[in-house]
């Protein structure tokens, strides 16, 4: 018997009334219609690697949407580096918050038939990923529900789910109660409504399991060239290598807390940190680095790499470390960075540092 497609919705953090309501027509909705799986989990950038709503995702063997309040890239490597893998999942609705929020300057970019730009594949290529295909849609985009149901059947209608034995598809067992909870949507609303968070950083999710708000790096390797800039910048141990070489976030709990200095210095714009407030930080499109034109010069602001050296500075100091400023991890970039002849943009910026204002 052929799997229905499984609908995943990670809760919000917090209990922002409006986003809870979202969460609640959405699952109400689902499970009404029939058609599809239906399951929550708490926040997905949340989950630790043992938690049993990681558990519960890595057990579900065909196509895949996850609706999260996070950008579809981040959750997508999220999901990646816990061993829940397929193909990316192209998704037909616009994304408003991207639009409202990021420079759309992308002629370099390649647009799908929405509009909205699609990065070229430059990093490195993933073997060996399961043959299905995993939809990230932002519940941040839309406030009437009636959007994401009108995608979900239409994804629902053009998924083709093969049979899959689950018993090989998952990688880490997940004990039989902790899947029934997940598979539940409408308890556990009812229960979390009631549920008291333990502080503003933790919440008590309706299976007893305490999620605590996180911060650590997400690689998008769609992008990363396996260049080690981001492991020569960092000092506090986040990043390592597997047995193949390739750079991976090997300590996540060492990332200090709103620190996204290595997102910064990184060259192909490949770190993601999903609770960032700024959306090329936290995902979405656009580039983290200098701008092509860097109007930050004409009032005198850090670059980019500076900003990131002054940054991680902050955090060595915190903990009783000296600050390197830009000694360590950084000339390499510095020196490899090609000279461009003088422009007229140059000279502006010169004629305006020499007025005394």
């Amino acid at each position: 018997m052929a799997k229905k497609l499984t609908v995943v919705i990670s809760q919000s953090q917090g209990k922002n009334p409006a986003k809870q309501q979202l969460e609640e027509s959405l699952a109400m909705s689902l499970l009404l219609d029939g058609n599809v799986e239906v399951s929550l989990v708490p926040h997905l950038y949340d989950l630790s690697a043992d938690h049993s709503g990681l558990l519960f995702l890595r057990s579900i063997p065909g196509d895949v949407i996850l609706l999260s309040w996070l950008y579809p890239r981040g959750a997508r490597w999220i999901l990646d580096r816990q061993g829940i893998r397929g193909h990316e999942g192209i998704s037909q609705l616009a994304s408003l918050s991207e639009d409202s929020e990021v420079d759309r300057e992308d002629d370099h970019h390649e647009r799908n038939g929405n509009g909205k730009p699609k990065h070229e594949q430059v990093g490195i290529v993933l073997k060996d990923l399961p043959t299905r295909k995993i939809y990230c849609l932002d519940l941040r985009d839309h406030t009437d529900p009636q959007v994401y149901l009108k995608e979900i059947q239409r994804i629902a209608n053009e998924s083709t789910l093969p049979i899959v034995d689950l018993v090989s598809f998952i990688q880490a067992q997940p004990r039989a109660e902790q899947i029934e909870k997940y598979l539940r949507p409408l308890d556990i609303l009812a229960e979390q409504k009631s549920a008291t968070p333990l502080s503003d950083d933790d919440d008590a999710p309706a299976n007893g399991e305490v999620v605590r708000r996180r911060w650590y790096p997400v690689i998008d390797y769609s992008r990363c060239t396996n260049c080690m800039e981001c492991i020569d910048f960092c000092l506090f141990g986040v990043y390592g290598l597997d047995t193949q070489g390739l750079i991976l976030v090997e300590q996540q709990d060492n990332c200090k807390k709103g620190c996204p200095a290595c997102s910064r210095v990184c060259p192909a714009n490949a770190i993601v940190f999903p609770g960032h407030k700024t959306p090329a930080i936290a995902g979405a499109d656009g580039e983290v680095g200098d701008m092509k034109i860097d109007l930050s010069k004409l009032f005198g602001a850090p670059s980019a790499v500076e900003l990131a050296a002054r940054e991680r500075d902050v955090e060595l100091v915190r903990d009783g470390r000296d600050a390197v400023g830009l000694e360590i991890g950084i000339p390499r970039r510095l020196k490899d960075k090609p000279v461009k002849p003088r422009d007229e943009l140059d000279d502006l910026i010169d004629s305006l540092d020499a007025l005394e204002l």
